[in-house]
């Protein structure tokens, strides 16, 4: 049965987006009032949210392409050097016998970054076109890339890894290439992608009887 619960605008609170503090607001917009907790300035919703995560998320998905083309990390063993790329490191991983730590790199690396991007752009899709399809399901899904993002800086932690084995004689040479940094990149812009996204923009729109 499709019922209409009351939104915080029309009980005249604002809820901080730094702290999460509900205040109530001092006027029709809520715009002026700042936080009395952390004393950051109140709005119904992020400024330009749409604009930043969009430009954020392609800036991430540009720094993506070169991050996976170009290697990542260069080791060197008995005169046989290799430059492997983020794909060919899961692989060497897998032939030298860690199994588990390729796993763990290809879902770090490969898939959390292209989920993000998926996520992120289908929130920003349906949020624009004032969708009311699963809303409680989308917010969710932001909480969840909000939580697995910090884990895809795990490739770049995996190479200051196999960099720190030289000590103990399993690599002769082991060295950071370029794609390492654009990798990080990735993971930084999109990173601040979600920070600027505002899912308060998933409850805006028409009522329906999703909740």
């Amino acid at each position: 049965m499709s019922r209409h619960l009351p939104r915080a605008a029309e009980l005249g609170l604002i809820g901080c987006h730094v702290c999460g503090q509900v205040c109530r607001a001092v006027d029709a917009d809520g715009d002026i009032q700042a936080c009395p907790r952390c004393g950051s300035t109140l709005h119904r919703r992020k400024p330009a949210a749409y604009t930043r995560t969009w430009a954020l998320l392609i800036a991430g998905f540009l720094m993506y392409i070169p991050a996976n083309v170009l290697p990542i990390m260069r080791t060197a063993s008995l005169g046989d050097i290799d430059d492997n790329t983020i794909l060919s490191g899961v692989v060497e991983l897998w032939v030298k016998g860690s199994p588990g730590l390729a796993v763990i790199v290809f879902c770090a690396s490969i898939m959390v970054p292209m989920l993000k991007f998926l996520a992120l752009g289908t929130l920003l899709i349906s949020c624009r076109s004032g969708s009311n399809w699963a809303r409680r399901q989308r917010a969710k899904l932001y909480r969840l890339v909000e939580l697995v993002g910090y884990w895809s800086m795990l490739d770049v932690f995996v190479v200051a890894l196999l960099t720190a084995l030289v000590r103990f004689g399993y690599f002769s040479l082991v060295e950071p290439l370029p794609g390492v940094v654009f990798f990080g990149l990735t993971v930084v812009l999109t990173m601040f992608a979600s920070m600027c996204f505002d899912p308060r923009l998933i409850w805006d729109g028409k009522e329906d009887s999703d909740d």
